[in-house]
């Protein structure tokens, strides 16, 4: 399957990087700091969604009380401290391997902040198997669709000629508006269960279990 495309576009928190537990524990500590209640890790799954200030609200957080500014620094902050202490999800630099062997590109596509993205991305020894990783340019993880039409254009493919791979709904959604196919792995930020009620019977997207499956 993988064979027909010329660019294959992946996310980055949850794809490649497992950081689900530091996310979930983050939030956790922010929603006891607030006296909210505090949810495991399969809730977590089941009610994170892009943006990150609708899933936000859907915890209790009260932005009268704190704005999502705010709220948003401070788990960055969190999150900052402790960003090295997240491994790649098991097999998948034999995958970007794989691929590269197969002459198709590769490129990162991130809610992340641009400037750290880049910086992890190193950090792991990654760097060179993409031509490009883009990431916002602010802390607050909002839509990657613009980021998204920006990279397309850089990319120079056509419609169907790109994949993405990504562990949420929005990259479904990222996928749609710039014309490249889609498969979800299942293991990341959002549940299998949340991403085929999200999908429906869409049949332009793929779920999937683990990374190593989008060979089969």
């Amino acid at each position: 399957m993988i064979e027909k495309y010329k660019h294959v576009i992946w996310d980055w928190n949850g794809t490649i990087l497992n950081d689900v537990e530091l996310s979930h524990s983050i939030l956790n500590e922010l929603l006891a700091e607030y006296n909210i209640r505090t949810i495991t890790v399969d809730e977590y799954r089941e009610v994170f969604s892009m943006p990150v200030e609708e899933y936000y609200k859907n915890v209790g957080f009260d932005f009268s009380v704190e704005s999502f500014e705010v709220l948003g620094k401070k788990w960055i902050d969190g999150y900052e401290s402790r960003k090295y202490g997240c491994a790649l999800y098991e097999g998948i630099e034999p995958i970007l391997q794989k691929i590269n062997d197969m002459n198709i590109r590769q490129s990162i596509l991130s809610a992340y902040s641009d400037d750290v993205l880049n910086e992890l991305v190193g950090h792991y020894k990654l760097t060179d198997y993409f031509t490009h990783i883009q990431g916002l340019d602010n802390i607050y993880a909002a839509s990657k669709i613009a980021l998204g039409k920006n990279l397309i254009k850089k990319i120079g493919v056509n419609k169907g000629e790109a994949l993405m791979i990504g562990d949420t709904l929005h990259d479904y959604e990222v996928a749609k508006e710039i014309g490249a196919d889609c498969i979800l792995i299942a293991n990341g930020h959002q549940s299998r269960q949340k991403l085929e009620a999200g999908i429906a019977k869409n049949n332009d997207v793929k779920i999937i279990s683990f990374a190593e499956d989008i060979f089969n």
